[in-house]
């Protein structure tokens, strides 16, 4: 990176030169970026970090993937600090980037690639779905999304439906089905309850209502005003919720029952069993996101199912269609009673292609041995973990449920994800940062996760050359 003196407005500042971008500068003084237009260079003062990847790594990369990262430096909007590959294909487990080389893939578009990359019965349900009728609206009624919305309820605690998306979206209906089921319930001239519950580490989505109800401060401070009325409480602390709840005022909790942006916590039965009693008290909804966890992560098909305690509503999306955007709400009948035409809607969501993928993906996580085999495949991961990476003095715990597994260290994570990635073991960052995220495809074979935990265990060392003692 190079950099050059320039005088603007009679002030001397400083830039690094940015090859990314070639019109972007970054004033290194004053930690401000700056635009270089047709005839000027323009202030946006905004303060930023410098990003995760460097100048040097992206030198090293080949023609092809330099290329393209220079590309996406030029004409995609700046909201992603992209780790350095350029990924072509993926098979299995293993994908490739566009210079051919080999990465085991324990990040799963973040836990969205449940069955892997190129599973057959996805992949046919797709093209045939796709050579026969793609998008038709909701203004019209489809088998594909009849069948999984018929599915979804027979596998779960849930009677209706509603099809979004994404995550965040799922998240934003949930809001509104818990606003619209309170008035729906509100009689004699009570005031309806609109307020929520979420807690601390917990992600719930970017939409200006989800990010209301996510605790990180950096990611709302940005956008703010945001919907008022959430109270955030600590993770597992069911006194002050339940007092909380008890004052009549809260509309519906949002609670994950393993977190997995926040740094792979999982709640106790006692915490989620006590939130059930309290809503069921006061009359308030208990929504689980089970966006990450859900779906046969856990090695149970809903994260839930474990704690024995079920909710009104769960929102789902991440590996549900297997790669392809989708979102779902799963309400009581209850809840559903609440919800009239035009409530709510999405153009895209739910159509007969993105539907056939999921009933793919449902026919084949749902089944009892490939659970048990999760379960299986997840104790022997964290075992091993344990075995090779539980003495290393960085390492504070190594904790999970299923293929849901965090490695919490006790400095940033970030350059042993680099080294991993370098090594061609693709992993995740989670919490503060602190945290090896690992959500790998459900379908990894044990060879897999040997093969990842020895990459792991060897990479272990650059935390002492970042942070010589």
């Amino acid at each position: 990176m190079s950099s050059s003196n320039i005088c603007l407005n009679n002030s001397s500042l400083k830039f690094s030169y940015n090859n990314l971008n070639p019109n972007r500068l970054f004033n290194t003084d004053t930690q401000k970026v700056f635009f270089r237009t047709t005839r000027t260079i323009t202030c946006h003062s905004v303060d930023v970090k410098s990003p995760n990847v460097g100048i040097s790594a992206v030198n090293e990369l080949g023609k092809k993937s330099k290329e393209v990262i220079e590309d996406e430096g030029r004409y995609l909007v700046g909201t992603y600090a992209r780790a350095p590959v350029v990924l072509e294909k993926g098979e299995g487990c293993k994908v490739y980037d566009v210079e051919g080389k080999e990465y085991l893939d324990l990040c799963a578009g973040i836990a969205v690639n449940a069955l892997g990359h190129g599973d057959s019965d996805w992949l046919k349900a797709v093209v045939d779905q796709a050579a026969i009728l793609t998008h038709v609206s909701n203004v019209f009624h489809s088998v594909p999304q009849v069948e999984l919305a018929k599915r979804l309820v027979t596998s779960s605690f849930a009677d209706r439906v509603f099809f979004s998306n994404s995550g965040t979206e799922a998240n934003e209906a949930a809001i509104k089905f818990s606003r619209k089921y309170q008035k729906h319930t509100s009689t004699n001239g009570k005031v309806p309850a609109t307020e929520f519950i979420a807690f601390s580490n917990c992600f719930h989505g970017r939409t200006l209502g989800a990010l209301a109800l996510t605790s990180k401060v950096q990611y709302r401070t940005p956008f703010e005003p945001v919907m008022p009325g959430v109270t955030f409480l600590e993770y597992g602390n069911a006194e002050a919720a339940v007092e909380l709840i008890r004052q009549g005022k809260i509309a519906a909790v949002f609670v994950e029952p393993i977190q997995g942006e926040g740094g792979i916590y999982s709640a106790t039965k006692e915490f989620l069993q006590s939130l059930r009693s309290a809503c069921d008290d006061a009359g308030a909804l208990l929504v689980f996101d089970e966006v990450q966890c859900g779906l046969g992560r856990t090695g149970f098909l809903w994260a839930h199912e474990a704690y024995g305690v079920f909710p009104d509503i769960m929102t789902l999306a991440k590996p549900l269609a297997g790669g392809l955007p989708i979102g779902a709400v799963l309400v009581t009948e209850r809840v559903a009673s609440a919800i009239n035409y035009g409530d709510h809607g999405s153009t895209f969501a739910g159509n007969p292609l993105v539907c056939s993928a999921a009933l793919a993906v449902l026919e084949k996580i749902s089944k009892p041995a490939f659970l048990s085999a999760v379960a299986e495949k997840g104790l022997y991961f964290k075992e091993l973990l344990k075995q090779k990476l539980g003495g290393n003095h960085h390492v504070k715990e190594i904790r999970g449920f299923g293929l849901i597994i965090g490695i919490d260290l006790d400095m940033p994570a970030s350059p042993v994800v680099d080294a991993c990635r370098n090594s061609g073991l693709l992993v995740l960052t989670a919490g503060k940062g602190n945290i090896v995220r690992i959500v790998p495809p459900l379908i990894i074979t044990e060879q897999e996760i040997e093969q990842a935990v020895d990459i792991l265990s060897q990479t272990l060392s650059v935390l002492d050359k970042n942070n010589p003692k």
